[in-house]
């Protein structure tokens, strides 16, 4: 699905912000798309790529085995922008100098203009970058120019005008250099001159005629969570398709308090979706009696829902395609590119393919997304703002919530503990203020006095954090108040808890989730 001719292209060279950067594209309407750093420029070209950025990477350019970019993207014609590694390998492959640098530069820095151009036209001469290298750029390839400097670097900023080529030494996609988004607005929209007319209401229109020229008249079957993507993705098929999209809801036993019934009443009732429940609690916890390492407790769930659903659908006739909603970053962090350094943090069970068996082709709607694109996408089709605006919810559920075995008594514990959590940042009005929010059973008992008499009992942490793409998140400082009322409700109101506890933790280096 591609639903426009212009394209900036992001090759990615195992940066831990090339996501980053595609979604500071998107944010000035224009689609972009990560690449292998290794992609043909052939490819880039047959896509419709009017524009290349270079990101960043662990490697050093001076290493004989490091990832570089076809040659031949310099001959393309088209504009081209490095950031961090991108520079230096910018100025390598166009025959400038890179070194190390005497003093590794990371963190805050002060960046120096000294001529804006196309690139820094309306930033400040003076800002604040993020910075995050060991070598640098000591001598410019034949046609460039140093438009900016920084306590460290001489070269911080380079351009080729004649070209279109340009080098940035800092991080412009971060929040912490200021006027970050400008610059690469410039680079979008002034340079590689952009009409930044991706709209949404555009997608959905494209959307509903590929789903509709793909699907044809056969059925599909989706799984749905109940989730803010697998409930936009069922109301964009079910748009495109109507009755030839059926719903399979698999109850795996760690779903939240009363959410089968919800979603059931969402769905079925009130979007008259045709709609299959799979009660299958008790077989998904067998499986995962005596399991603790999360990894194979996510690899059991994501194996015994595939399995389920494999049922459900023999069940039905006519099916050819089986639909999720995976997103953009799912395929990014769970497909490791071929060559590309990042590393894998975790798996994620809803991507990497369907058994053989199943003979389903696979329908993805919104792979092309990220997350906060599939809340707008869902406020265009009509979803409630509770929907659309919902918390992100695990795939695995519950069972990544609970470290350690996962048994009845833990699930109800942190059931009835979640819910508390919800209902007051409700009432609070934080709830939609904040990224995401929920509880985690910790494995540990503590001592306690209720009722003057001693206790022995669990731990919950409250997990609340704020963020825009859950790529980055810092946690939420909400009022003491507003924690106090949280912590003294679960610990009187959930028989088996005296004690909650805060995880104060950002991400990077900690993740939203525990497991």
């Amino acid at each position: 699905m591609k639903p426009t001719n212009q394209i900036i292209a992001v090759l990615d060279f195992g940066s831990q912000y090339t996501q980053v950067i595609a979604r500071r594209i998107r944010e000035c309407q224009v689609y972009s798309r990560i690449y292998a750093f290794d992609t043909p420029a052939q490819k880039l070209i047959e896509d419709g790529v009017v524009g290349i950025i270079l990101s960043g990477g662990p490697s050093s350019v001076l290493k004989k085995d490091a990832p570089r970019p076809d040659a031949k993207i310099f001959t393309l014609g088209i504009p081209i922008l490095g950031i961090c590694y991108g520079i230096q390998t910018l100025a390598h492959m166009l025959e400038g100098k890179v070194d190390p640098s005497a003093q590794r530069e990371y963190g805050r820095g002060k960046l120096t203009i000294r001529k804006k151009g196309l690139l820094l036209a309306g930033i400040a001469n003076t800002i604040q970058v993020w910075n995050s290298h060991g070598d640098k750029v000591t001598q410019l390839p034949k046609g460039f120019e140093t438009i900016a400097s920084t306590e460290n670097s001489d070269c911080a900023v380079i351009a080729d005008e004649v070209r279109q080529f340009y080098g940035l030494q800092f991080h412009p996609e971060v929040a912490h250099t200021e006027q970050g988004r400008e610059i690469l607005s410039n680079f979008i929209l002034k340079i590689c001159k952009c009409r930044g007319d991706w709209l949404m209401s555009n997608y959905v229109e494209q959307a509903i005629q590929d789903i509709q020229k793909k699907v044809g008249k056969s059925r599909v079957v989706l799984g749905l969570s109940g989730g803010v993507d697998s409930s936009v993705a069922a109301a964009l098929i079910h748009r495109a398709i109507g009755k030839q999209l059926i719903c399979v809801f698999v109850d795996n036993g760690l779903l939240r308090k009363n959410e089968r019934e919800e979603v059931e009443r969402i769905f079925s009732d009130h979007f008259k979706i045709n709609l299959k429940v799979a009660r299958s609690g008790k077989r998904f916890l067998k499986k995962l009696k005596g399991v603790t390492d999360p990894e194979k407790k996510r690899k059991i769930i994501g194996k015994e829902f595939v399995e389920v659903f494999d049922d459900s659908v023999k069940a039905l006739e006519g099916v050819d395609f089986l639909a999720q909603g995976t997103l953009y970053p799912d395929v990014i962090e769970s497909v490791p590119i071929a060559g590309n350094p990042a590393a894998l943090i975790k798996s994620h069970h809803n991507v990497g393919g369907l058994p053989k068996r199943m003979k389903l082709k696979l329908l993805e709607p919104l792979r092309e997304l990220f997350k906060d694109e599939v809340r707008a996408l869902g406020k265009e089709l009509g979803l409630s703002h509770e929907m659309v605006w919902r918390h992100p919810f695990p795939g695995p559920g519950l069972g990544v919530r609970i470290i350690g075995e996962i048994t009845p008594a833990r699930l109800k514990v942190l059931r009835e503990a979640d819910v508390i959590l919800l209902e007051e940042l409700k009432r609070a009005d934080y709830y939609y203020k904040v990224w995401q929010a929920f509880c985690v059973f910790l494995p540990i008992r503590t001592v306690g006095v209720m009722g003057d008499e001693r206790t022995y009992d669990n731990v919950i942490a409250l997990r609340i954090v704020e963020s825009s793409d859950a790529m980055t998140a810092d946690w939420a400082q909400l009022p003491h108040d507003l924690i106090q009322l949280i912590s003294s409700r679960i610990i009187n109101e959930v028989k088996g808890v005296n004690r909650v506890c805060m995880d104060v933790s950002s991400k990077p280096p900690s993740t939203i989730e525990w497991e």
